[in-house]
């Protein structure tokens, strides 16, 4: 008894619950244009033919902004501290938001997205590292899970804010948040090893440190790769879902209702996925089992032949529970490297991953008029599938891994 009461003590410290609820916040903002994308340019003039190439631009804007912030506060986390990055990326975002709630052209909105992007790129590296870096070796996996669990309702609030409100209220209610947890995170305290860390003479947040190591580096470019199948779902699969709806013969897809039902699935498959890892003590078996379930569900949205929204969307729901293994990716990216280059890794990684979409998007919309929207489709899917396999294959397991050393 004593026991679980200490872990949950531990679990629900103010630092864990309020990256938790950063993470939420991220994730409703990142994934809002997802939601409102049609209405949103619809209202600003696009053309239906335009909606999908444009879309794909103002996506792409915000994920190159994503590209950007990741290093900027993965370098600051290393060398301010994990709490500057909470407190400077929300301030950010947040303000972006408000602001794109405003918009009226199209190159406003590419701006407002490029600028958010970049803020939100600070949050979940930062929250993480704080988590994995606070809490006992036996309860990583659990704090991560509660965290990405929070995101992931994050998705799911912005279609539901998105389907009560006009799109330019989804953004003003996004950016206010933003600045409710900003309140909150003044009670957060820093983590301890970070403290430890700035007392030593250590190189801190350099990247030089990764790109000039070939060993380094490696396990960097091998920690990337491993995370791209689950943005191939979410940039491609689910951002236009109406397409592949169409494909099948289906008119009325709606892309909020997909990204909503993906991260229902995956909340599910998030506190799964972490159970199976502290089951086989291995986040690459955890990792593993769930890419290879995602790829398989993958050809099944595309490939069988799917006769009613329902089924579909049930597709869908299955795709979010596979694709749940972004908690065990985030907190292996944590574990690969030492306290004076752990906020640079586990912020650029994960928004390195992010930036895929980018060349997952531009491929797609290539592939599509020459291949067509099924066969470009599979295509990317399982490329990146077995680039990211081969990746997970060649990379150290980091369970047991103890958390206070320097590289």
């Amino acid at each position: 008894m004593q026991h679980n009461h200490s872990t949950w003590r531990n679990l629900l410290r103010m630092p864990v619950l309020v990256a938790a609820l950063g993470y939420l916040v991220d994730m409703y903002d990142l994934f809002l244009f997802s939601v409102v994308r049609v209405p949103s340019l619809t209202d600003l003039g696009v053309s239906q033919d335009q909606l999908l190439p444009i879309g794909v631009s103002i996506l792409n804007w915000q994920l190159i902004g994503l590209l950007i912030g990741g290093i900027l506060w993965g370098i600051m986390g290393d060398k301010k501290g994990r709490l500057s990055v909470l407190f400077g990326s929300i301030l950010m975002y947040s303000i972006a938001n408000l602001v794109n709630g405003l918009v009226q052209t199209v190159p406003q909105y590419q701006a407002l997205r490029f600028i958010a992007g970049i803020g939100l790129a600070g949050e979940l590296g930062a929250g993480i590292t704080l988590v994995a870096e606070l809490l006992p070796q036996r309860l990583r996996s659990y704090g991560a899970v509660i965290v990405s669990t929070m995101g992931v309702l994050g998705g799911i609030l912005a279609f539901l804010v998105a389907d009560l409100f006009e799109w330019r209220t989804s953004y003003f209610v996004g950016g206010g948040m933003g600045l409710v947890l900003l309140v909150l995170r003044i009670r957060v305290f820093e983590s301890g090893l970070f403290i430890k860390l700035k007392e030593k003479k250590v190189a801190r947040g350099d990247l030089l440190m990764i790109l000039t190591n070939g060993k380094r580096l490696l396990k960097y470019v091998m920690g990337i790769l491993v995370g791209i199948p689950m943005w191939f779902v979410v940039g491609v699969l689910m951002t236009f879902s109406p397409e592949f709806g169409n494909a099948h013969g289906l008119s009325g897809i709606n892309a909020g209702k997909a990204v909503m039902l993906l991260f229902g699935g995956q909340a599910f498959g998030n506190m799964v996925s972490g159970l199976v890892s502290q089951y086989f003590q291995s986040r690459k078996i955890g990792i593993g089992i769930f890419m290879i379930g995602s790829f398989l569900t993958m050809l099944a949205y595309m490939l069988l032949p799917v006769k009613t929204e329902f089924q579909f969307y049930g597709l869908i729901l299955v795709l979010g529970f596979f694709n749940g293994y972004w908690t065990l990716f985030i907190i292996q990216a944590a574990e690969l490297f030492g306290t004076n280059i752990r906020a640079t890794v586990a912020t650029t990684i994960p928004n390195f991953v992010r930036g895929t979409a980018v060349i997952l998007t531009t491929a797609f919309a290539a592939l599509r008029p020459g291949m067509g929207i099924i066969s470009g489709g599979v295509l990317l899917a399982s490329a990146s599938v077995f680039i990211a396999l081969i990746a997970l294959f060649l990379l150290q397991e980091t369970y047991h891994k103890d958390m206070n050393y320097e590289e």
